[in-house]
This record gives C-alpha cells, structure tokens and sequence, in this order.
C-alpha cells in the first residue's frame, strides 16, 4: 500500500518556522495502521473507560503530521480512501469519525490539488443521502469543502481570526473557550494540572504566541493553500515575513479582504482572480528578498493554534454570565455596540440577588408596614432572595460593601420591565432556530407524540435561517452530574433573565460542550459500597453520550480518565515538559462536535413541612433522590432481609404519587397510587440504549414494593409527576446527586419540564388578543415548550 497520488509533494512541504528542522515523513502504511488503531470498535464498550487510550492515539496521529505538511497531505489521501472503502462496505460506524479527523487534516495542510479536493466534496455530497445523523454532517462539511475549494486557506484563516480575536474589518467574528471546573473534583494537583495545560498551550516552544505570529500564520496558509509548491517560496515567503515587523499587519489586512471578498463573488469565477491577486501580492512581498527564477521548494507548515481559552473552578463565587459579559466588552470588535461598564451594570444587574428579583416564587405576604421608607427601622433586614435565585451565582460584591450601606435600605432607580416587541421575537427566533423543524409544540410537554430525544442542528429542515451572532462562547464544563445541574440551572435562569430583558441574547452565541470526570475512587467498608452501588453513575449523562456517539467515548470520555494520570505523573515527575494534551483535545471537541443532543431541564416546586417556610422552585437536569433519613442507616443486610417479608412490614413510610403515564403511542395516562416506601429514585437519562426514552423514570429503592390491593410497578415512566408524604415523616430531596442542592424537612415534591421563556412571551403576548383561547396559535404550535439544555457530540445520537 505505497501507491503514491500524482499530486503528493511530499518532498516539497516542510515546517512553518525557517529556522526548524522538518519532522521525519511518515510512510502511508504506517499512517494507516495509526488509523485503524483509532477507529471505534464493538469491543470497546466492554472494556473499564481507563483502558480506552483511542483519544490519546488520535491525538499522537495529529502530531505526527503537524510538523510536516508533506505528512498531513499524505493523511488526507489516506483518509479519503478509507473513507470510500466504509461507504463500499457500508461500515458507517467509522464514516464520522475518519470524516471528522479528515476535515481536521484539511484545515491544517498547507497546499491541496484540486483533484483531491473534488474527491473529498464528492463523498461528502453521497452522504446526503444517508439517514440522520450521517446527511447532517455530510451537508456541513459538504458546504464547507465547496467553498474551500474554490477558496483554498479560508477555513483556516477565519479559525485563526475568530478565536484569537485577531483586530480585522473583514470578518468580524470573535469565539472563546470557557473551562467551567467543578472544585469538587479538581482539588489540588489536579487543576494545577489542567491550568498549566491550557497556559502551555497557548505558548510555542519560543514564548507565547503574538496576534503578529498569528497573522504571520495566516497570510503564510492562505498563500500557500492557494499558489502551492509550484509557484510560492515557502522558506522565502515565511523569511520575508518574519522580518517585516509591524507591517506585517497590511499585508493580513489584505489576504483577509481577497478572501473574504471572493466569499462574495464565489460561483461567478473559476479561483483565477483570487489566485492572480495572492500572486501579485506574494511577488510584492518575496522580491524585495530575492529575485532568483521560481524552483521546486519546500512549502511550511502553520501549525494551527488552540482557540483562546480562560480556566475557571466552578464555584459560588462565579457568575459565568458576567464572565461573558466581561469577554464581550473587552473583545476588539465591542467597540460598535457602545457598551460601557455602566450600561452592562444594568443589564446584568448590579449585584447577584438583583439578578432575577422577579424570578422568585410569589406567595401572598401580610404587609405590616406602611411602605414609606422613613417608617422603616434603620436594622432592617433587605429582601431574601430564594436559594434557587443565589445558587451557583457571585457573592463577592457584598464584600465591597461597607457595612453601614448594608444596614441601610436603598432603592434603586428603575423602571417597570416589559419585553418590546422586538425583544420578544428574537427570543422566539431564537426558539425556532433549533426545534422549529422538530415539531416543538407537542401535547402536554412532548415532542409531538414520540419520545425519542432529540439530537443534531436539522438544517436541512429548518426553514428558519440562524441569526447571525459576531461572538460565539463556547462553555465546556468537566466534573460529574453535579457540575452539569449548576450548569441546567444557570442556564435556566439566564433564559428567564433574557426574558426579562435581552442583553447577551442579541450578541453571543452560546454553545455547551461536556468531559465527564469523576472523583478518584477510595476504598470503603462493604456496607457503604453498597449504598454507593445504589447511587448509581456519578457521570451518567457522559455515559449516554458515549453509548450513542461512539467517537465521544473514544476522545471525550477517555480524556476524563486520563486527568487525574496525568495530575499523579506530574506529582512523580514535575520537572517533565509540559505538552499541551487536555487543551489539544478541547480543542479538537470544540472544533468538530457541531452535533447538539437535547437534554430536557426538569422544574421541580418544593414544599416543606414547617409553615413558616415558602415553597422553593429550582431545577435538575440528571437525577432527583427522594429519601427518609430515618430509613437512611439501614444497613444492607436488613434491607435484604426485608426485600422477603410482606408488603405491611415494608420499610419505609406512606406517600402519594400522582403522575401521567407516558408511552410509546403518545396515549398518556393520569395516575396516582399510594405506596409505602423509604425513598425513591428519578432519573432524567437511561441507562441502556433499549429505553433511550426522553421522560423521567421512577424507581423506588426497594426492590418489589405492594399497596393494598396490586403490585407497584417496578418502572414509572413520567413527564409530570407530584409526590406527597401522608405521614408526619418529611422526606430529603437531593439534585443532581450535590450535596450542595439538598432539602430536608420536605412535605411535596411536584416535578415538570421547564417553560421556555421564549414560549412564554409568545403564549403571553397572544393572550392579550384572544381572551379565553388556551391553545397554541400562529407561531407559537412551531415552538418548543419545554427549554432543552443542548450538549454538543461528534455525530449527535446514532441508532
């Protein structure tokens, strides 16, 4: 397997820096075998995540061609053959993982001929033609591929440009990576780990990298990716250009206005003009070094830097929100918009608790006052905000206080926030953006009459065109279940903010990408490995991604295994080199994984036993325990004991369920039972790919528990569901598996899918005009009810 294509200059490519030394070619049987080895097999779901090392692989395949070009295009040719044997064999289970690494060899390769580039495009458009989720992907990167051909160099130039918000009037967009760790689980080495692997990667191995060394990159691949080895001086060009300083600036200005003009005027040309015109601008800028006659040399690599990426420890002190607020201010196209610190103060608010004042539980109070604030006692208490208000929100800005402010009361200026008309359509454009195409109306919170989860852009479907945002914030959170509930409901209340009053909404683009990582395993006594057992996966929502896209369980889900290896590696050896791995692999995720699954946020309203203490309303997106703490303590061997008794000697106490029953056919059925019980289990993702179902499952912790009369299913499968103690017992609820999130002394628990807010100004808006008309009308029957917090794959859901 040496069989060469005409085009391979392989003895034309070399590394980008003058001064390097080119790393050594890479036979094509070798570049084979590296990338049959990375390929997902049936074999690996049967082996413990620790022993996968197929992201670490893949990820030593990229480096062996990143410093020679001659290599990367030779990964091409070998990718695009592998990828027309899977479509003659009809192995689709390696299609989106070889195209992916493909696109990624592309971006990166200094110099493609045209022949192989209508190869690529061709494969790509036959994808069109396959099921969900293949023509999705194939139709992305078949547009792609057709407007890189034509303009060779413009992927990689507007990836630069974006995340390294490099000053440009030509393209105009900005992206950041936001790391969002859990401190739970990243304590000491490990996040020392994880932030000195971002730090690194935003270094070469001469210092950190300059927006001059970026735009250096760029006019360097754009002329190279469009002249080639036959009519370009890669060792001159890249000479010239380190030696020309500040000018350099023009010159990137320029490259960027062709290609970004050529975008335009793409289909009304052949690439003649925009190659004459990167000629005439090379000659302009290598003749003033040499004017020798042009002869066979080798072309430099541009390594393509990771994306601009800020670490942060995930904890009450941090609102992400203000943290994009700040990137968005800061960024050097925010100039346009005039936002100053004080308009941005507003928007956001001045302090966490002002936040959502309006999102709080209303519940009728007695006044016992007179409202007139010179009536007031100087030691009166301000406002109480909800637990479900401050959660996971900063609270360092009532440090900066001083404490004789904090004792007096203040109004602030203000005026009563109504959504304009033009504020509530982009939230519903927004809305319809992403489920219009998906039938988001559905009957009493589902998705038209299936359960199937939701999974993928649809932009093959959707009539409605995404609304250009110039910023993109793309958030990646690491931790457990816990992590991704702070996330659900920080989410949740953004949308109720935006809802209130667009700020962010208008400008960023959000999208949420997840690597799952669990606590390092400690031994335990037998009874509570038991309890453990019956808590279940701390990571299942990162083990249903990686049971339905299998090239998330290769990079992903390995990753967060490797984490804490490469945190105990550095404590044995910390003089090492540190070699950017887990920044490489973000990168990687964020670049390709443009597939969403939607994961339904659940709202649950809590009441307690004490009447002196309000309802809380907060939200979970994983899981939901329900337990007696006085059942809590039984050990194991009781509890098996009990499992053989009669249903009256039961464990456990008396409650109420009353739920709909939700099936296959969409004939959903109203129920409610009385069951006695220690506690219960609710659980939002399943756990095998048979019941991939996108409802609540229900669980009770005893293995067959009775009523009076018939036997209680051993599964409930709900979208709604209220629970009630009919005892003087109160029962413990616990979120997402934190600690952090737990209630105690609780009476009732009533659970549902999270309103959109988008849904509800339209639903709102419509009312004033149709009085006593409940249904869903115009605009909104497009409309998804419930919020779906996406988490974007590789490929979204394959069946």
């Amino acid at each position: 397997m040496t069989n060469k294509a005409p085009w391979d200059n392989s003895s034309r490519l070399c590394s980008m820096d003058p001064t390097d030394v080119c790393s050594p070619t890479v036979p094509e049987p070798e570049l084979y075998r590296s990338i049959q080895a990375v390929l997902p097999k049936e074999t690996d779901y049967q082996q413990p995540p620790d022993c996968l090392n197929k992201g670490m692989l893949r990820w030593t395949l990229h480096k062996k061609v990143q410093n020679n070009p001659a290599n990367s295009l030779s990964l091409v040719w070998v990718l695009i053959k592998e990828l027309e044997k899977a479509e003659r064999w009809d192995s689709r289970k390696y299609i989106i993982p070889l195209l992916h690494t493909l696109m990624y060899a592309i971006i990166q390769t200094a110099y493609i001929p045209d022949e192989l580039y209508k190869r690529v495009y061709d494969f790509c458009k036959r994808l069109l033609t396959y099921p969900h989720p293949y023509c999705t992907v194939g139709l992305s990167y078949t547009r792609q591929i057709k407007t890189e051909r034509f303009i060779p160099g413009l992927m990689y130039q507007r990836m630069v440009i974006a995340e390294q918000r490099l000053k440009n009037e030509h393209y105009p967009f900005q992206e950041r990576v936001f790391v969002l760790a859990d401190p739970e689980i990243f304590t000491g080495s490990m996040a020392q780990v994880l932030l000195g692997d971002i730090e690194a990667s935003a270094s070469a191995s001469g210092g950190f990298l300059s927006p001059l060394d970026h735009m250096r990159s760029v006019v360097q691949h754009s002329i190279q990716a469009a002249l080639g080895a036959e009519q370009c001086y890669g060792t001159k060009l890249a000479q010239a250009l380190k030696d020309m300083g500040h000018d350099l600036e023009t010159y990137f200005q320029e490259v960027s206005a062709i290609l970004e003009q050529s975008v335009e005027e793409c289909g009304r040309g052949d690439g003649g003009a925009l190659r004459s015109r990167l000629q005439q601008l090379y000659s302009e800028i290598v003749t003033d070094t040499d004017s020798e006659p042009l002869s066979r040399e080798p072309l430099y690599d541009c390594p393509l830097p990771n994306p601009e990426m800020s670490f942060h420890l995930w904890t009450e002190d941090l609102d992400i929100w203000r943290e994009l607020a700040k990137w968005f201010r800061s960024s050097s196209m925010s100039e346009q918009f005039s936002l100053s610190q004080e308009q941005e103060d507003f928007e956001l608010g001045e302090s966490p608790g002002d936040l959502m004042p309006s999102d709080k539980a209303r519940f009728s109070v007695m006044s016992n006052d007179s409202g007139i604030e010179r009536d007031l006692p100087l030691t009166a208490d301000p406002f109480l905000v909800s637990p479900l208000d401050t959660a996971g929100m900063s609270t360092s800005w009532e440090q900066c206080k001083s404490e004789q402010e904090s004792l007096k009361l203040s109004r602030r200026g203000g005026i009563k926030m109504k959504p304009s008309v033009k504020d509530s359509m982009v939230l519903m454009q927004d809305t319809l953006e992403d489920h219009a195409s998906l039938g988001g109306g559905g009957k009493g919170g589902r998705t038209g009459t299936t359960l199937q989860r939701r999974a993928g852009n649809n932009a093959m479907q959707n009539p409605f065109p995404k609304r250009q945002r110039h910023f993109t914030a793309r958030i990646v959170v690491m931790g457990d279940d816990r992590v991704l509930g702070r996330l659900a409901a920080a989410y949740y209340f953004f949308r109720k903010r935006e809802a209130r009053r667009l700020f962010l909404t208008m400008k960023v683009h959000l999208q949420f990408y997840y690597i799952p990582v669990c606590s390092a395993p400690t031994l335990v006594s037998p009874v509570k490995e038991s309890f453990h057992q019956l808590k279940g996966n701390p990571c299942t929502l990162g083990s249903y991604l990686s049971m339905v896209d299998p090239w998330y369980n290769c990079n992903i889900k390995s990753l967060g295994c490797m984490i804490p290896k490469l945190a105990n590696m550095q404590q044995t050896n910390p003089g090492r080199p540190k070699d950017p791995f887990v920044s490489d692999v973000i990168s990687y995720y964020v670049r390709t994984g443009q597939q969403p699954v939607y994961f339904t946020v659940y709202f649950v309203k809590i009441t307690f036993t004490g009447m002196t203490k309000d309802p809380v309303e907060e939200v979970f997106l994983t899981h939901l325990e329900m337990e007696f703490p006085e059942f809590k303590q039984i050990s194991a061997s009781v509890r098996d004991k009990q499992k053989q008794r009669s249903s009256g000697e039961i464990c456990g106490a008396v409650v109420s369920l009353n739920y709909k029953k939700v099936t296959l056919s969409g004939r959903d059925v109203d129920k409610g039972i009385s069951v006695r019980t220690s506690g219960v289990q609710i659980s939002a993702i399943p756990t095998n790919e048979a019941e991939d179902l996108n409802c609540l499952t229900l669980r009770f912790i005893e293995s067959s528990s009775k009523t009076k009369n018939n036997n209680v299913e051993s599964k409930i499968r709900t979208t709604n569901i209220k629970i009630r103690t009919l005892e003087s017992r109160s029962f413990t609820v616990t979120l997402d598996r934190d600690s952090r999130r737990t209630y105690k002394a609780v009476q009732s628990i009533e659970i549902f899918p999270c309103l959109d807010p988008g849904y509800c100004i339209q639903k709102t808006i419509r009312s004033k005009f149709n009085l006593g008309e409940d249904k869903d009308s115009g605009l909104s029957k497009y409309m998804s009810k419930g919020l779906p917090l996406p988490i974007n794959t590789f490929a979204g859901i394959i069946n």
